[in-house]
């Protein structure tokens, strides 16, 4: 959604654990990150504004480039594939939203696709595995768009399901952090949206072709509230989050969870209270998921039913590989990596 220009607040430092649960590590970079995806306890890419993508393969240090001809681009979202290959995504209005390939690190980039309607805006992609992705992005003509591809984005085929796909008033996704959109197994898929008069999951059952949407307890009915983000342990249990990035602590419900794939939802206070950008569910850990935004992280070890809060530096998104290797980006180049506690029970 076009309304994702979110502010920033001053970093702090404490934590639920006793010790600082996030340790800042150098970017090289003063953009504005929102995309990452951690590929393994050592390899992660992170993107954001001005067509920057950095990448680590050590844990520690990381490498920041801009993709040429993309300077002006707002890389709201990445997916990695392995330490040599991953996509990137441009959010913005019609050319604005692409996509870009590497293969070789970062070292050179393929402009795989270019958004060819002047009033779309794209939001999230995704991959259940090297070959089969989702691309999803804002309504056109009262419908979100979705893309599929089935050789690793080398292609995309645009979805033409008028009904499952077609938007409330209003209705849109925010590309505040690469996770409004959400796979797990071999064919579900999930995005979160608000904006509307209520906020609303989609669920894919048969990667990505057709939708259906269910309502979520978690207030919407103003441009800048609703569903940021929606993660899934499984096909069956998941987690969605958001709340209103102009009210960063709004005391509302922002949270929801669901155990039947998303057909049903009760609602859940992820904490810390306030606006959050992402949740993710943490590898290796089944019953854990972290989240976080402007107004700090937290993480829930029973499957989302009850949180702690974990640090209030504000952050962007997030992302594990294990219960004990993960980072955080956000405004500013910031990079952090997990410093806490296992997240287990």
């Amino acid at each position: 959604m076009r309304a994702a220009a979110l502010f920033v607040l001053a970093v702090s430092a404490s934590s639920a654990f006793g010790q600082a649960a996030w340790q800042p590590q150098a970017s090289g970079t003063q953009a504005e990150l929102r995309g990452l995806a951690v590929v393994s306890p050592t390899v992660a890419w992170a993107s954001g504004a001005k067509g920057t993508v950095l990448r680590t393969v050590d844990g520690v240090t990381w490498s920041v480039s801009v993709v040429p001809g993309a300077g002006e681009l707002d890389f709201r979202d990445i997916h990695g594939f392995d330490a040599q290959s991953a996509i990137v995504m441009g959010a913005g209005p019609g050319a604005a939203s692409r996509l870009y390939r590497t293969t070789d690190g970062g070292a050179t980039w393929q402009l795989l696709l270019t958004n060819p309607d002047p009033k779309g805006f794209w939001d999230a992609i995704a991959f259940w595995d090297s070959k089969r992705g989702v691309l999803f992005g804002d309504p056109v003509d009262g419908r979100f768009q979705v893309r599929i591809t089935s050789d690793g984005g080398a292609t995309w085929q645009a979805v033409t399901d008028e009904e499952g796909l077609r938007a409330l008033p209003d209705e849109g996704a925010f590309a505040a952090s690469g996770t409004c959109l959400t796979v797990a197994g071999s064919s579900d898929a999930w995005f979160a949206t608000g904006g509307a008069i209520t906020s609303r999951v989609f669920h894919s059952k048969d990667g990505g072709r057709t939708w259906q949407a269910a309502a979520l307890p978690v207030p919407a009915g103003a441009p800048a509230r609703g569903l940021f983000s929606v993660g899934f342990r499984d096909h069956h249990l998941g987690i969605a989050t958001g709340g209103d990035y102009k009210d960063v602590h709004l005391a509302a419900v922002n949270g929801a969870r669901t155990e039947d794939g998303g057909a049903s939802w009760t609602p859940v206070s992820v904490l810390p209270a306030g606006y959050m950008s992402v949740v993710v569910p943490v590898r290796g850990a089944p019953d854990a998921f972290v989240a976080g935004g402007l107004a700090g992280s937290g993480y829930s070890v029973d499957a989302g039913r009850t949180w702690q809060a974990l640090d209030t530096t504000p952050v962007n998104t997030v992302g594990f590989a294990s219960p004990t290797a993960g980072w955080a980006v956000g405004p500013k180049g910031l990079v952090l990596r997990y410093n806490g506690a296992p997240l287990r029970k």
